[in-house]
């Protein structure tokens, strides 16, 4: 039998297939891209360390007094220096 045109499998079915998998392709790559480039923003270190906070959360629930909590507070930052 003889095939007029593109013969048998040619049509829509290459013209997609010509397109899909290119398109897949270039966005697989740049998947791995993005994957390997990391996030854009990492998270930023904590600007008030650990115990300062802890000092900040007991002044904030009445546990210490502001002269106290002040007195500390230097106390923290001297060290740290």
């Amino acid at each position: 039998m003889m095939f007029y045109g593109h013969g048998p499998g040619m049509g829509w079915s290459m013209i997609v297939f010509a397109v899909a998998v290119p398109a897949l392709i270039v966005a697989a790559v740049l998947m791995l891209v993005q994957v390997r480039r990391g996030p854009e923003n990492p998270a930023a270190p904590d600007p008030i360390p650990d115990a300062e906070r802890t000092l900040a959360d007991r002044f904030a629930r009445g546990e210490l007094d502001t002269e106290e909590y002040e007195e500390r507070l230097r106390t923290l930052r001297a060290a740290r220096r």
